[in-house]
């Protein structure tokens, strides 16, 4: 005796395509866009540049072979971001997002960006719930973490840091095709991080080291940011930029292209009070121009109690 169900056709499974156009899936992700904006936007980091398109390429290569009935396991996707402060970390991270969202690797493409104040509570019960709503509002998304090695503090035996270090590598492990998190710090204490933390060591697939920029491209990025707010350095004005970029440098809490748009700021309201205090009428090139008496005034070289 038959059932309704023996007299209808089996379902047949779609056969995988025999080729892809892999330059096709390229445009349709609109990841290309993105890489030369992260190419154009971001001065120098030729190495980091070059590491982002080189996963972007594995994680496009990922999708065509699967597509094509291959195998292709999940990729790792969490990260190590390595170097000083103002590298850049921050902005490459956010670009990550859109790249793995654009690609279907994270269902949102949105950034939270945290440090151990987030995570970790200050007495017992406290650190799971905050560290528990950290990962689910960077659920679907990157979850970029800041100076990491600040939750590992094995001098206070009392610290919470270890419980939302446990929480994090459970999710890292068991949720990694819904987040992707990117650890970042300085070089060296991110590698004692991970001595002492082997767990975080073998969850992470890409380590990428930001190097520190150049004096000229620390300049270069000087001048985008003039440019981008509506001012000009005039010729003065550029070489004692240059000058303080040296000198900025030498300083113990210099922060790369942090601390040069920290001395535009600080230039910008130089060139305010001057104007103002002068008086009289002034045009629109007077109101764009830096002069070299904004940059000198820096205590940096040796204007007294000037700001930095």
């Amino acid at each position: 005796m038959t059932t309704p169900d023996d007299t209808m056709p089996a379902t047949e499974t779609a056969a995988p395509p025999a080729k892809l156009d892999l330059a096709a899936m390229y445009r349709e992700s609109e990841i290309g866009p993105m890489l030369a904006e992260l190419d154009r936007d971001l001065i120098g980091l030729q190495p980091v540049k070059n590491r982002i398109r080189e996963i972007a390429a594995y994680l496009l290569v990922t999708k065509a072979r699967r597509e094509l009935g291959l195998e292709a396991s999940a990729p790792t996707l969490h990260m190590a971001f390595t170097g000083n402060p103002g590298t850049g970390k921050t902005t490459v991270a956010l670009r990550m997002a859109g790249i793995l969202h654009r690609l279907g690797y994270v269902r949102k493409g949105h950034l939270v960006s945290v440090t151990r104040d987030d995570l970790v509570g200050q007495y017992i019960g406290h650190t799971a719930p905050k560290t528990k709503e950290v990962l689910k509002r960077a659920m679907g998304g990157v979850l970029f973490i800041d100076e990491a090695y600040y939750l590992y503090r094995p001098e206070n035996e009392k610290d919470y840091g270890q419980e939302a270090i446990e929480i994090l590598l459970q999710v890292m492990e068991n949720q990694r095709d819904d987040l992707v998190v990117i650890l970042a710090g300085y070089a060296d204490r991110m590698a004692t991080f991970f001595s002492a933390n082997p767990g975080f060591r073998s969850r992470i697939a890409h380590h990428i080291d930001f190097p520190d920029y150049t004096d000229g491209e620390l300049f270069h990025i000087a001048e985008v940011i003039a440019e981008k707010e509506g001012y000009r350095f005039d010729a003065g004005a550029e070489q004692a930029l240059r000058e303080y970029i040296v000198a900025r440098r030498a300083q113990s809490d210099f922060a790369n292209a942090r601390s040069i748009r920290n001395a535009f700021d600080r230039a910008r309201l130089r060139q305010a009070i001057r104007l103002f205090e002068s008086g009289g009428t002034v045009d629109a090139d007077a109101l764009s121009t830096i002069t070299a008496d904004e940059i000198r005034s820096s205590r940096v070289l040796g204007a007294g109690n000037g700001s930095k």
